[in-house]
């Protein structure tokens, strides 16, 4: 089961965010305010994947590397985090002009989906890396959380940024994020107030 949400993690996600964009009530203030909050998520992203690598698409989990350097020397789930911003901005952007039963059932959709997503795939993830390896990992497990940063980063640090692997690993999230605008600009302009 952990295998198969893995392998379609990103699938998992269209559907409450389906719910969201056909419900949405955007708003010029929300449009703005859901943009900013998106990229906040996607510079988590980048700076994640520019550690980790073009590894962090694949269909099942890879590390050739135990990362600890960049956002991993804060915190061990970093794109996660970046996922559940990305998610947050396209909630803010749809809520603008929504009804407060509306707002909160989309907040809803991104906590759930993001937890339960996650949830699953976080321990899938930690068994790799610990059979991997092993106590380097245990070591860094033990002082840096999955979600929560720590304020001082992890010593020691390995890997490092690359800038190559940005493109080639972002492109799909990056056109997403510019559908997802074009269609809150499309229900802006087409959605009676």
């Amino acid at each position: 089961m952990s295998e198969w949400v893995f392998r379609y993690r990103g699938w998992l996600f269209v559907p409450p965010a389906i719910v969201i964009l056909l419900m949405a009530r955007p708003t010029i203030a929300s449009l703005i305010a859901g943009m900013a909050v998106m990229a906040l998520g996607e510079s988590i992203r980048i700076w994640g994947v520019g550690y980790a690598g073009k590894t962090t698409r694949e269909g099942e989990v890879k590390a050739p590397l135990l990362v600890t350097g960049g956002p991993y020397s804060y915190v061990r789930n970093p794109l996660y985090i970046g996922n559940f911003f990305n998610g947050l901005g396209l909630c803010v952007m749809g809520c603008g002009a929504a009804a407060p039963g509306v707002a909160a059932l989309f907040l809803a959709l991104v906590i759930l989906s993001n937890a339960i997503i996650y949830g699953v795939i976080i321990p899938h993830e930690e068994q790799f890396l610990r059979t991997a390896f092993g106590e380097p990992y245990d070591d860094f497990c033990r002082k840096v959380h999955r979600i929560l940063p720590r304020l001082k980063p992890y010593e020691p640090r390995t890997g490092t940024f690359d800038w190559g692997v940005i493109l080639k690993a972002e492109i799909h999230t990056l056109l997403l994020m510019a559908a997802v605008v074009g269609v809150m600009l499309w229900r802006m302009a087409s959605v009676p107030r």
